[in-house]
């Protein structure tokens, strides 16, 4: 009996293991994704989430938030604000988005960089909110310093691999790498993801086999001609790839 009780205890640390690898797709502003759409993208990673038992996160448009976050994955916002609760107009705050069902957020992505005391604010009080917090970094410095905060994940992507369909699992391996070792040595739960010009499920493999946790994609997917077919391509690679 003993031996089956250690069996399930492993089993147990296993599943907690690969539950810590994350897919995000990040709408962005894209068209693709205006209207009625980006409800369409969600239904598509919900299924294929399922499908394939991997944690697929979407950070929808701000303002389809609450709609997109009756989905049963992860929905994040694609930045926010260190504003407080109460008299403050037009900001994105923490503790209000919990309340419609939001369970994290994007910080400092490349394209909406915000001061180092506005991200430590931020990943602080999500953390305390039991939040996911994803802070972006452009580089291996950034991810050294960011990693010390204990947000859920850092997300490398070297911005002028940006939209490029260049990855940066093939472009700079050794960004990966490094941040990789960066993460580990703040010696916190912090995991790495790696976004980037990731067009193919070649590139989400190379990407989690030099060490991510999972991958931050954007246009590889929302500007792809077959949604289904291209989220289902890089959740098999995820997959296939998963710690543990």
């Amino acid at each position: 009996m003993h031996h089956i009780h250690v069996v399930n205890k492993n089993q147990k640390r296993k599943l907690a293991r690969r539950n810590n690898d994350l897919f995000i797709i990040n709408f962005k502003n894209y068209d693709e994704v205006s209207g009625l759409r980006a409800a369409k993208l969600a239904k598509i990673a919900e299924k294929v989430s399922k499908k394939y038992r991997v944690r697929i996160a979407i950070a929808p448009p701000q303002h389809t938030l609450s709609e997109i976050a009756k989905y049963s994955i992860p929905v994040l916002a694609q930045h926010l604000d260190g504003a407080n609760v109460g008299s403050t107009t037009g900001f994105m705050v923490p503790e209000i988005i919990k309340k419609s069902k939001v369970q994290g957020s994007l910080i400092n992505h490349s394209e909406h960089r915000i001061p180092e005391k506005q991200i430590k604010s931020v990943v602080s009080r999500l953390k305390k909110l039991k939040m996911i917090s994803v802070v972006c970094v452009k580089n291996v410095n950034e991810a050294t310093k960011y990693a010390k905060l204990n947000p859920t994940y850092i997300a490398i992507e070297p911005p002028e691999l940006i939209g490029t369909g260049k990855a940066v699992s093939k472009e700079r391996p050794q960004v990966i790498t490094k941040s990789v070792v960066a993460v580990k040595q703040a010696k916190n739960s912090t995991k790495l993801l790696c976004g980037a010009g990731i067009v193919s499920g070649k590139d989400v493999s190379k990407a989690m086999q030099l060490g991510a946790s999972g991958i931050l994609v954007a246009s590889g997917i929302v500007k792809a001609r077959n949604w289904s077919a291209i989220v289902e391509e890089f959740a098999k690679a995820v997959s296939k790839n998963q710690k543990g």
